[in-house]
């Protein structure tokens, strides 16, 4: 099955062989969807897309956050979700004096963090896993978080050939938001084009060979 763009109701697949994924269900013999965006069906299993909506936060989501609030115990944190999530003392892997909270991050630092717990009384962070802190360099790119699969790419394979044609180090926030960084502001500004070709060509077919294209159509001059 090709990806084509899908309406609420529309029957994307007939036959007793495919499985309802994640927005869609199965009316007779026939799998329809539940909401707008990209049919895809991989081993049989159908799912949606979505091309369009707010960012919903996951347990084991890497997002990038930014700091709003510093409180006595931790920080709060936006990471473009309704609700803002709270970083504690505990899950920062070093001694923090507990007068000091803002000489280690302070209101607008931006940091890569793993929501480790959600609940009733919130969304908790942790930053103390490998790849995960303080965010002191580099560009900050904001996307429609639905896009974040397309820009990854298939086991990565979109992600990696940015990184490969542009030479910078790519962290990908599930919530949309994604951090580059390079050895020079050229190359930065080069993946963020990169990027953002991406998300303005998200529901074309073959895009990897689209953004391929792009790269060569550059090669040298960086435009």
């Amino acid at each position: 099955m090709t990806r084509k763009i899908i309406i609420p109701g529309e029957v994307i697949v007939k036959g007793e062989g495919y499985l309802p994924g994640e927005g869609t269900e199965r009316i007779g013999d026939e799998i329809v969807a539940m909401k707008y965006g990209l049919a895809e069906e991989s081993n049989k299993l159908v799912k949606i897309i979505s091309l369009s909506g707010v960012y919903q936060p996951r347990r084991g989501n890497a997002v990038i956050a930014k700091v709003v609030r510093v409180t006595f115990n931790g920080w709060f944190m936006d990471i473009n979700a309704s609700d803002d999530a709270f970083l504690s003392l505990t899950e920062v892997p070093r001694y923090v004096n507990k007068d000091g909270l803002e000489e280690v991050m302070d209101i607008g630092d931006m940091i890569v963090a793993k929501i480790w717990n959600i609940n009733k009384r919130g969304i908790d962070l942790s930053i103390k896993s490998r790849g995960l802190g303080k965010i002191e360099e580099g560009i900050i790119v904001k996307i429609n978080s639905n896009k974040v699969p397309r820009v990854i790419g298939k086991e990565g394979s979109m992600i990696n050939l940015i990184k490969d044609n542009t030479n910078c180090n790519i962290t990908v926030g599930q919530n949309g938001l994604i951090w580059i960084k390079g050895d020079k502001v050229e190359d930065e500004l080069y993946a963020k084009k990169a990027i953002l070709f991406v998300t303005e060509k998200s529901f074309i077919e073959g895009l990897t060979d689209e953004v391929k294209k792009w790269f060569e159509e550059r090669k040298g001059g960086k435009k």
